[in-house]
Formats: structure tokens, C-alpha cells, sequence
């Protein structure tokens, strides 16, 4: 979601009349810092216009123990956990072909699964490993150093069956930059959260948060529902939900001064595949997404069944991900019949509406044109949580 939020800014930029040598700054230095391979590669329109057909774009957030940021994490950086570095937050951001729709894929950490051979970098191959958690698969790939990111990659394409041709990757630092730099991002809480583990202690209510303490939003799992990394992964997209409404209504993707810090804290954030290297990829992609209503941007969890060989893991639910996977190959609109929240940990609040007044007929009134049937919706099963960007969602604290 961040490597889309500087698509936008970049287009939004070059359009509201700053100075070309921003534009040219910022593409620049975004081109050149940061970037790995990917084993798939792409080959983009060579125009101005949208991106065409579907678009698969791949987000890892991993526990990077940098140095500057290393102190507030305890034991994770500084006990027998500190080494390697693990993608701990795993989502398919899937924009589909016209009519344009946004659907974005979180899959647990603890999910375990097929990781096949990667290459490492460094010359040399992983093994493939029949059953490992999807977490390993950035320390098997390489890490930061090698093919950590493009093994992640990899494997959820091995999962999925889609084809992913753009990822990037940001550190927990790199939260923590990017929040401070839009100000904040306001999160709703049932009951309040006291989770001294996270470091994370909010009132019941709306609050908002930055830095450190969005990072510890993201991060809490005893805070919320219970306690399991699938509610963890629910109170991860009522923010994204929160975030994506900020940026559009309070006009944060309009203002020329903020897009440019932004842009510039994201460029430093970030670690992106080389297909995302060229500027114009960035305003194709920015320009198929920039007219998507709320209500198709959902956001869901990949399904899952306990793993019957580890009360504390998961396993594909294959059936159900398959009709997750057909929904967007017909580009249907998505029905969510499941939960909001997963595990207890979010809960729908959204207003509801008053119904419309019946309209008077006018007997001299021209007819109106006939519109064209609605598409059908994809009705997901149950088995699939998740809500929409329109749906108003607050966190299960566990002061509640």
C-alpha cells in the first residue's frame, strides 16, 4: 500500500504544477535506492496512460533490527530472537482490470506452507521445504542482503496461482517514518488496549496514532480480540481502511508540500522490486486506481483451517481460497458474508442509513434511459473475513 501511495503522489505531484525538478528529484532517487529482482518479470505500455489489464502488487513488512530503532523492540532485537529478519506481515494487493477494483490479501504469518527453492543472491539456491510458516520464507530467500523479498514473493505465487510482477518491502523503521510523515492515521478501540508487550496503551474510542505508536497498533496482538495473529491481521486493515480514507478526505493526495514529504520519507522506506524502478510504471498504476470507490476496496484474509499437526499454526482452507481466486479472475464485485474482524478482534460499526424518501412521479416527465444491469456479485463464503473501505470498523480491545 505504501509503494501505491507514492504512485499516487507522483502523479498527483506532476499534475498540481511543482516544480518539474520535484517530480524529477523524486523519481530519480526512488529509481536507484532500494531495489531487488524479482525471478518474474514484466513489460509495461510505454504511454502515459493507465496500466492495462490486472495489476498484482506484493507487500511484505518485516521485523528488520535496524540500528536506530532497535532499542524498542526488547528481546526481539537484542535476545536469542535478534537474528535474521522475517516477513511477519504477508498482503496481495490484486487491482483488476476495468471496472477497476482493489482487493487486498493479508495471510498470516503463522501460515505453513510449501516454500520452494529461491535464489538466494548470492549464487547459491535455498532447498524447497514442504511445510515451513510463510514467516521463514524471507530468511530462506536470503534476506535483506539477497533474494529474501522475491522468495516471499514466490511463494505466495506458488500459493495463489497468481502472477505477481511488483513487490516492495518496508521495515518496522520504516512505519514509524511514514506515519509521522502524513500525521497520523486515526484508529477506532472498543474497551480500550493495554498491551505492555507491544507497548501499546489507547482509551476507548477514536485515537490517533503515529510513529512508535501506530508501529505498536500494527504490531499488538494480546491487545485485541483473542490474542492470536489472525486478529491481529483484522486490526492491521481497519487501519489500512483508515489510512486510505485519510488520504482521500482530507485531501492529504492534494496538497503539493505533504506529497513531497511523503514521497521523499517513503523513497528512504522502502525496498522495491526493479519493476517498480521506472517512474512511468508508477503513474500507470496510480492513474487505474485513482477513481476506485470505497466500497471496492476490500480488504480480507486468506482462508485458513488449524493445522491439525500445531494448535498454534495455520493451513490453507483451499476450497474457500479457490472462490476468493475465481471472484477476482471474473472481476465481480465481492460480497463478504464472513465477519468483519477475524478471532473476536474488529467489529462493523457503520452508520446506518436512512432509507430514501419514495420519489414523486411527474406524469409529463420524460422516461429515463435504461441502465444496464448491475454485474453480479462474487458471494464469498463465511470462511473469509474481511470489510470494505466504506465499512466503518472498530478494534476489540481487550480492556472491553
Amino acid at each position: 500500500m505504501k509503494a501505491l501511495g507514492i504512485a499516487v503522489a507522483v502523479v498527483l505531484v506532476s499534475g498540481t504544477g511543482v516544480a518539474a525538478y520535484t517530480v524529477y528529484d523524486l523519481a530519480s532517487s526512488y529509481a536507484t535506492e532500494n531495489t531487488v529482482e524479482l525471478e518474474e518479470q514484466v513489460v509495461v505500455p510505454p504511454d502515459i496512460g493507465a496500466i492495462e489489464g490486472g495489476v498484482n502488487l506484493f507487500v511484505a513488512g518485516t521485523d528488520a533490527c535496524e540500528p536506530e530503532f532497535a532499542a524498542i523492540f526488547g528481546d526481539r532485537c537484542s535476545g536469542a530472537d535478534s537474528e535474521g529478519e522475517l516477513n511477519d506481515v504477508n498482503m496481495l494487493v490484486h487491482i483488476s482490470d476495468a471496472p477497476r477494483r482493489v482487493t487486498v490479501i493479508s495471510f498470516p504469518r503463522d501460515l505453513m506452507i510449501p516454500i520452494p527453492s529461491c535464489d538466494r543472491g548470492d549464487g547459491s539456491t535455498s532447498s524447497a521445504m514442504s511445510k515451513q510458516p510463510l514467516n521463514s520464507a524471507f530468511y530462506a530467500g536470503g534476506g535483506a542482503d539477497g533474494g529474501g523479498l522475491s522468495c516471499v514473493v514466490k511463494t505466495i505465487s506458488q500459493l495463489s496461482g497468481q502472477s505477481i510482477p511488483f513487490a516492495a518491502k518496508v521495515t518496522w523503521g520504516g512505519v514509524i517514518n511514514i506515519t509521522d510523515a502524513i500525521g497520523g492515521v486515526d484508529v477506532c478501540v472498543q474497551g480500550g488496549i493495554s498491551d505492555p508487550l507491544a507497548g501499546l496503551f489507547l482509551p476507548d474510542g477514536i485515537s490517533t496514532v503515529s510513529g512508535t505508536q501506530a508501529l505498536a497498533f500494527l504490531r499488538t496482538r494480546k491487545g485485541v480480540g483473542d490474542g492470536s495473529d489472525l486478529g491481529r491481521i483484522s486490526n492491521q486493515q481497519q487501519y489500512m481502511s483508515s489510512l486510505a480514507k485519510k488520504l482521500v478526505s482530507e485531501n492529504v493526495l492534494s496538497d503539493p508540500s505533504t506529497l513531497y514529504r511523503l514521497a521523499t520519507v517513503a523513497i528512504d522506506n522502502i525496498t522495491k522490486s526493479s519493476s517498480l524502478t521506472n517512474p512511468l510504471t508508477l503513474v500507470q498504476i496510480a492513474l487505474a486506481i485513482k477513481d476506485v470507490p470505497f466500497s471496492d476496496i476490500v480488504f480480507v484474509q486468506y482462508p485458513v483451517n488449524g493445522d491439525p499437526d500445531d494448535p498454534n499454526k495455520v493451513v490453507p482452507n483451499y476450497a474457500a481460497a479457490d472462490q476468493l481466486w475465481a471472484a477476482l479472475e471474473a472481476n465481480a464485485p465481492i460480497e463478504l458474508t464472513g465477519k468483519a474482524g477475524a478471532n473476536g478482534s474488529v467489529v462493523d460499526v457503520t452508520p446506518t442509513e436512512e432509507p430514501a424518501p419514495e420519489p414523486t412521479t411527474d406524469p409529463n416527465a420524460t422516461a429515463a434511459p435504461t441502465e444496464a444491469p448491475a454485474q453480479d456479485a462474487a458471494v464469498l463464503p463465511n470462511s473469509i473475513s474481511g470489510s470494505t473501505a466504506a465499512q466503518t470498523t472498530c478494534s476489540v480491545g481487550n480492556l472491553g
